[in-house]
């Protein structure tokens, strides 16, 4: 859910209107998109795109004095980027443009203004500015003593109405009544939107519209380890693509290259590779010396892992079909709205081409967390790493592997300060201990083996599948680590190494854990007596048999507080509970001589008395 919101803020699809306006002095109309048309009649101004061409255009017939105003702010604006110029703290600037455009609503004049803070390639590169309910526009409004018009009755909480944004300075962006807008007023929204669509689309000067925030992919890197692009360029700048029998273009040696940042692309200096002579024509073209993004090839990997050794295409559409798509991708959030989003894109492409019948290249998406150490991000700048190498000598793979699947849920953040890799090493000590001990034969009759033990292991192997399919590796640990506990009891205090039970709980033990600790696991199932590998073996099966417990441990309150916890048959009937519960020496003693008013029975769970 996370990394599909983020996808759908990056692509920003948004829904409004188009409305076009009239600009005095020019014959085509200006498209303007927003999410508001029933706050036209509030659009005290328009903004465009100081880089836009529909600035230039406007400059270039404004009189000198604009025009050199213009040019010198669109020199500043240039030197902006587009994260600065869309802080919302940042004071407003800009031009006059000395044209006008008309409000399609009501034939008003509104002033056309250029501002760093409207985008070239958000929309069309202008908006209507409703300054009363935006608060960049009130800002801009504010600061070049522009009209500000109130459109809707925006109210707080109590229904007491907000205070005029030209005095406040703060815009209302809520919903409310809509006041001031001709056919519009007393409508709520949601109805004026529609309504709004409606009177534009009759007029012939707007349309119901989408726009998205999503912005072009551009692809070429200068980065010699990406993909060569497969295009050659002629001495008159015309362009082709390679033919198809010198695909695909393999990247020149590095030897000899400068491959140095220096702001263009390392593969220029590789000239005899760039240079290519036409076999037909003997004429001489040049590679072109940019590489692709690296995300280009990641977005399909997948695909040619099927048909890696195949020369003659990147994959084999055949085995597509027959394996794809992903049943599961693991990786981290930090690629939701590059990697993977590509890869969506990509294969779209590839399904709408036919080489694909599936739209999506992943089934199931599983983002793990990241290991901390001092409660951050490792850096070797801060010099907080966790240094794996002296856990794997002191301990071994099998140790740190479990310590990793035991820290928590995979999706989770762990710090490395809060785990012991020693601990892991005792638990599987103690395991490979148990399997030692075992004193029965390899295939022994289980079913005469300790009844209690044998209900413990077959709720292990009823729960683990599930657990393991969840990624609940850690609670799969747990269960491992409570399950060789309860097989040492009964090897030193119960039914002794030799009962079966102990080799059924041992085996199940061994196999289980070999998911996480394959070494520990094998030289387990090779004490236990069975040939290699334990990783092949099926999990053995849970018998429904001995998932039903025989007994319930029951509750007793008195007056609230828990006097007793009775041993009772998994059938027992209400009345017996409290038949039970009422000859509890405990009980009695609780109670004395006071009178019981009220007993609520919940088997399997409680028996509550209640005494005056």
């Amino acid at each position: 859910t996370k990394v599909l919101n983020m996808q759908r803020n990056w692509i920003g699809r948004s829904e409004g209107a188009e409305v076009e306006f009239e600009i005095e002095g020019r014959e085509d109309r200006v498209p303007v998109f927003t999410t508001r048309p029933d706050t036209l009649y509030g659009a005290t101004f328009m903004v465009v795109a100081p880089d836009s061409d529909l600035a230039a255009e406007l400059a270039a017939s404004a009189s000198e004095e604009a025009r050199m105003q213009f040019e010198e702010y669109l020199t500043a604006t240039q030197k902006q980027s587009e994260i600065d110029r869309q802080n919302a703290d940042r004071e407003k600037t800009g031009v006059f443009l000395d044209h006008f455009a008309i409000n399609p609503v009501n034939g008003e004049r509104i002033p056309v203004w250029a501002s760093d803070y409207v985008l070239a390639d958000y929309g069309h590169g202008a908006i209507m500015a409703v300054p009363a309910h935006d608060q960049r526009d009130l800002d801009f409004a504010l600061k070049f003593e522009l009209p500000v018009r109130v459109v809707v009755d925006a109210r707080d909480e109590d229904g007491v109405a907000l205070q005029d944004p030209a005095v406040s300075g703060i815009a209302t962006a809520g919903d409310g009544v809509l006041v001031n807008s001709g056919p519009l007023d007393g409508l709520r929204k949601d109805e004026a939107i529609a309504k709004a669509v409606a009177v534009l689309e009759e007029r012939g000067t707007g349309r119901a519209a989408k726009t998205y925030r999503l912005r072009d992919w551009l692809i070429s890197r200068q980065r010699y380890w990406g993909t060569p692009i497969p295009i050659l360029h002629g001495a008159a700048g015309e362009m082709r693509p390679v033919n198809s029998s010198e695909l695909p273009v393999t990247l020149p040696a590095s030897a000899g290259l400068d491959l140095k940042p220096k702001g263009s692309s390392p593969l220029g200096a590789a000239t005899e590779w760039a240079t290519v002579t036409d076999p037909e024509t003997g004429d001489t073209w040049t590679r072109d010396p940019d590489t692709m993004d690296t995300f280009v090839d990641s977005s399909w990997y997948y695909l040619r892992f099927l048909s890696a050794n195949d020369d003659s295409q990147a994959f084999d559409p055949e085995l597509a079909r027959k394996w794809g798509p992903i049943d599961q991708y693991a990786g981290g959030v930090e690629h939701a709205i590059l990697h993977l989003l590509y890869s969506r894109f990509i294969t779209k492409v590839l399904h709408d081409m036919g080489y694909l019948d599936f739209e999506e290249p992943f089934t199931a998406l599983l983002n793990q967390g990241m290991v901390l150490q001092d409660g951050a991000k490792m850096s070797k700048s801060k010099g907080n790493l966790v240094e794996f190498a002296s856990e794997l000598r002191e301990h071994g793979a099998d140790a740190l592997r479990v310590t990793l699947a035991f820290a928590g849920p995979p999706e989770d953040d762990i710090d490395w300060a809060d785990v012991s890799v020693q601990g892991s090493a005792k638990f599987l000590a103690r395991a490979w201990r148990v399997a030692g001990d075992v004193a029965s034969d390899p295939g022994a009759d289980f079913s005469g083996g300790d009844v209690a033990l044998r209900r413990h292991t077959h709720h292990l192997l009823e729960d683990a599948p599930g657990l393991v399919e969840h990624y609940k590796f850690n609670v799969v640990v747990a269960r491992l680590m409570e399950q060789v506990n309860v097989t040492r009891k009964t090897i030193d205090s119960g039914a002794g190494a030799a009962d079966p039970a102990v080799r059924e709980s041992a085996e199940a033990i061994a196999v289980i854990l070999s998911m996480f600790a394959p070494y520990a696991a094998e030289d387990m199932w090779a004490n236990l007596g069975h040939e290699p590998t334990v990783a092949l073996q099926p999990w053995p099966k849970a018998e429904p048999s001995l998932l039903v417990e025989d007994e319930v441990t029951m509750v007793v309150q008195v007056d609230g507080k828990v006097r007793d916890r009775l041993t009772l048959p998994a059938s027992v009937s209400e009345a017996d509970a409290e038949a039970a519960a009422r000859a509890s020496a405990a009980v009695i003693r609780a109670i004395g001589d006071r009178e019981i008013v009220n007993v609520i029975v919940r088997v399997p769970k409680i028996v509550s008395i209640a005494t005056r």
